[in-house]
């Protein structure tokens, strides 16, 4: 696999593409047996987890609906530590079994604010899904209950995570060189 260079840094492969596919897949399979009879909404988070949020779907074969919210707390390759609301729920989830879908938890400011918020549309019950997760770079007690990936707190793009508005489109998950 060749290095890629994207605005002033250079990136080379850390997850490749058939990984992430298996992982979706086996993430996917749980989701379908703890959910048969509960309808869940899942909550993709964009514009990071598009990609994640898309594949997972594919492979849920459960009754289900799929909505979107945009939170942001990135400025380059720094996480700003400040989670801006910028697109909210737009129907009621009172009562529905809610599955956020995120690309990367890795300080859980975003996971945490965007827990806060659902909890107060009195959700049945509220998971958290991510395909990156740094448990080395959390600043508070929090843990997804699906991750498809743990990795150090190095900083990734590829398979919907950017840097800078470039690299999403990328099929495998590439670390800063």
């Amino acid at each position: 696999m060749q290095d890629v260079k994207i605005h002033d840094k250079v990136f080379t492969v850390m997850i490749e593409a058939k990984q992430i596919n298996e992982r979706i897949k086996t993430l996917a399979d749980s989701i379908n047996i703890e959910y048969k009879d509960k309808k869940p909404l899942f909550l993709g988070v964009l514009n990071g987890a598009f990609l994640f949020a898309a594949d997972l779907f594919k492979e849920i074969n459960i009754e289900c609906e799929i909505s979107f919210v945009k939170v942001s707390s990135y400025s380059g390759t720094e996480s700003s530590g400040a989670v801006k609301n910028l697109i909210g729920i737009s129907h009621s989830i009172k009562d529905r079994h809610v599955i956020v879908l995120e690309d990367i938890v890795d300080t859980g400011d975003t996971a945490r604010y965007i827990i806060e918020e659902l909890k107060r549309h009195e959700t049945a019950s509220i998971k958290f899904a991510t395909l990156l997760f740094k448990p080395k770079a959390l600043k508070h007690n929090f843990k997804p209950d699906y991750s498809c990936f743990e990795i150090d707190p190095a900083f990734v793009v590829g398979f919907g995570l950017d840097y800078d508005g470039l690299g999403r489109n990328l099929n495998d998950i590439y670390v800063l060189k």
